[in-house]
């Protein structure tokens, strides 16, 4: 049976130093974030990016002006157009938000908070094509009953599905852990 021993690295990183049959002797795996803390940041970040969304579209508003919605049978219909304009820009704003700040430094405000960091799997900052596509795969990981996030409890190293596609991991940092 595998033996785990929790320390702080020099970066100020919680790391695991496991030791039994399964591991060499004495290696040093940084320990991954359990679905709580993932739930609780994506929690707080929810609020940052409704606050993007609902910016953008009080912008979609002020330059498009009211007269292009219409109440229906008790219900607003917008312009196609204009609504794919504002859907569009809602799902790049979502998307530059996330990506920025895990390729910049590995956590979101909400990351921060929850002291948890988005990190590929050699510990680096993850490379804009693995943020693009950890972000488009954690839209279905949530929406289909949370199956992907779920996956940590099924996975031998705790990732979710779609950190397993892109290449990231999500690892818990120390208390005293820098957070920029």
């Amino acid at each position: 049976m595998d033996r785990k021993h929790v320390k702080q690295n020099d970066s100020g990183e919680a790391s695991a130093t496991v030791v039994g049959p399964s591991a060499d002797e004495g290696q040093e795996v940084p320990v991954t974030s359990g679905l709580l803390r993932r739930l609780g940041a994506l929690l707080y970040d929810a609020f940052l990016v409704f606050a993007l969304w609902w910016a953008w579209a009080s912008a979609m508003q002020l330059i498009f002006g009211t007269d292009t919605n219409q109440l229906v049978d008790n219900r607003v219909q917008i312009d196609p157009v204009l609504g794919a304009i504002r859907f569009s820009g809602m799902m790049l704003g979502a998307a530059a938000f996330y990506i920025w700040f895990w390729m910049r430094t590995g956590q979101t405000l909400g990351m921060i908070a929850w002291r948890i960091k988005a990190v590929n799997v050699e510990g680096e900052l993850m490379s804009m094509k693995q943020g693009i596509l950890r972000f488009l795969l954690a839209w279905p990981s949530f929406f289909c009953f949370g199956i992907g996030y779920l996956w940590l409890y099924v996975d031998r190293n705790g990732d979710a599905l779609h950190d397993k596609f892109s290449g990231t991991r999500v690892i818990v940092l120390s208390k005293s852990a820098r957070s920029f």
